[in-house]
């Protein structure tokens, strides 16, 4: 049996219908992304919390709020075109330093990496208290290490870097754009990206770091 799947009860399951009711009030309730198998711990013996939420998503479908995958969690979001509506309800997101903002989108696009790598792609050393400040915001955490001499720690982003950004996973990550519309990006470009389209499509993202 799937580990995400209902647990075999010698009770009847609630109908589905209120099973539904059940992983949307968790959602609702919870800021942060849930993942199935928490769901299914949450509800009663015999329920189905990953074809509940199926049919949760498909009825938010078109709605002012949406069921989205965030990496491999889910959550209730606003709808990305009513955005602008919540923009006295959002707590401005302090800038980034440049180092910062260069750090992050090495690891975000290369994770996993050491922190050798990083400084080998920006040209200049990082310091701690950069990467401090990635992990205190839980944009990065600290991955395996590496089966190389001295086993290095490797960085990569977070579930809460791609829920800041409404991402499914790290295949949609955002372009220049996206940054400096969310205030993390000073107008200067990162390394190497003169020739980065503004747009940020996948084609030109993927060149600008490609190892």
């Amino acid at each position: 049996m799937p580990p995400d799947g209902p647990a075999e009860s010698l009770f009847e399951a609630p109908p589905m219908g209120d099973q539904e009711r059940m992983v949307e009030a968790i959602l609702f309730a919870t800021a942060e992304p849930v993942t199935v198998r928490a769901l299914q711990a949450r509800m009663p013996h015999g329920c189905d919390a990953a074809e509940a939420l199926t049919r949760l998503r498909k009825r938010y479908e078109g709605r002012g709020v949406h069921v989205v995958r965030v990496g491999d969690a889910w959550a209730m979001r606003t709808a990305p075109d009513l955005g602008f509506l919540m923009q006295n309800e959002v707590t401005e997101t302090r800038k980034l330093s440049r180092a910062a903002i260069e750090t992050l989108a090495i690891i975000a696009y290369h994770q996993p990496v050491t922190r050798a790598e990083i400084e080998e792609i920006r040209g200049v050393s990082v310091s701690r208290g950069t990467l401090d400040q990635l992990i205190e915001l839980e944009w990065v955490r600290f991955g395996r290490r590496r089966m190389t001499p001295g086993r290095p720690t490797t960085f990569v982003a977070t579930q809460t870097f791609l829920d800041q950004f409404g991402l499914e996973s790290a295949r949609d990550l955002p372009g220049l754009s996206d940054l400096r519309a969310a205030g993390l990006l000073e107008s200067r470009p990162l390394p190497g990206a003169e020739n980065l389209e503004e747009d940020g499509e996948d084609e030109d993202q993927s060149e600008m770091f490609e190892e």
